[in-house]
């Protein structure tokens, strides 16, 4: 059975739910075009570094589309290694974005000798780390596990069979498409989850098990291949057993920031602080870290905030 879609379904930027129709399997899949390249585009991250991005936004996108409230979705790696943080913000509407901290000296010694090298060699040692925000009247979730294994696909299995004990295999990638035009930055990605066995569905060991050797024959390249599209994908992979793609949600570049919550945010310093904060005009000015936009604030529109 080909994937229930429509003519006007889109092929980039959306996150959709799949079902394997004879096998007890679920997943998702993401394509991230113009999303990815607005985030990447507004910094100067070197290439590793923005692949890392990339894949992180991915990964933040098929777990955030699984929530079944209205809220968020952070993803965040910390470690030891040239990439000191690295975070990737989804909330339900399908906004996302991104930002990364990192040493570019280090970040350079690391690549040498890889084409392309992994999240465990760019992170070191150090937390994953998955929060789930319900909204400011309802306690924060947060999971977290060591980061283990190269890359952050594997991070994220790990993470589900610690947490969730859920089986689970992630595939992530990023890339660039070279046309007539500038470069443009890809993101995509894959998970497959096994549903349990129970007395009327006994054993589902043998469905995961062929439904993993599909997978496996899943390339990189195909996921942020634009003359693919997602319907095609899962018809390649899964076709003999069936699969059947459900309605995608949109997912767009878009940061939360504001000059209102700015405002916020500095009204919470110490009076002496913001002084020590003012430039040469005299004003305040703040860039945000995930969408590089700069903020001039005049301190008289801060108000008195704390002494």
């Amino acid at each position: 059975m080909t994937p229930a879609l429509t003519a006007n379904t889109p092929s980039d930027d959306l996150v959709a739910p799949f079902q394997i129709e004879s096998q007890p399997v679920r997943g998702r899949i993401v394509r991230l075009g113009a999303a990815i390249d607005d985030i990447l585009n507004r910094h100067a991250y070197p290439e590793a570094v923005a692949n890392l991005v990339g894949e992180a936004c991915a990964l933040a996108a098929l777990v955030g589309a699984s929530l079944k409230f209205d809220g968020r979705l952070i993803l965040q790696a910390q470690g030891d290694g040239p990439v000191s943080f690295v975070v990737a913000d989804y909330d339900t509407a399908g906004d996302i974005r991104a930002y990364c901290r990192y040493d570019e000296d280090r970040v350079a010694a690391a690549c040498e000798g890889f084409i392309r090298p992994g999240a465990r060699t760019l992170l070191g040692d150090g937390l994953f780390i998955m929060t789930l925000d319900q909204g400011p009247d309802m306690e924060r979730y947060q999971g977290v596990t060591q980061i283990e294994g190269e890359t952050l696909a594997l991070c994220a299995e790990q993470y589900f069979a610690q947490s969730e004990q859920t089986p689970t295999r992630v595939l992530l990638a990023t890339g660039q498409v070279r046309d007539s035009g500038p470069d443009r930055w890809r993101a995509g990605g894959m998970i497959l989850q096994n549903i349990a066995g129970d007395a009327a569905r006994g054993s589902t060991d043998e469905a995961w098990n062929t439904v993993q050797a599909l997978f496996g024959t899943l390339g990189e390249d195909e996921l942020v291949d634009p003359t693919i599209s997602p319907s095609t994908l899962l018809f390649r992979l899964f076709h003999e057993e069936g699969v059947r793609m459900f309605p995608a949600t949109a997912v767009r570049s878009h940061c939360r920031c504001s000059r209102e919550r700015i405002i916020s945010v500095l009204g919470s310093f110490p009076s002496h602080e913001r002084g020590d904060m003012l430039d040469a005009e005299g004003n305040i000015e703040v860039t945000c870290e995930y969408c590089s936009r700069v903020y001039t604030i005049e301190p008289e529109v801060i108000g008195e905030g704390k002494e």
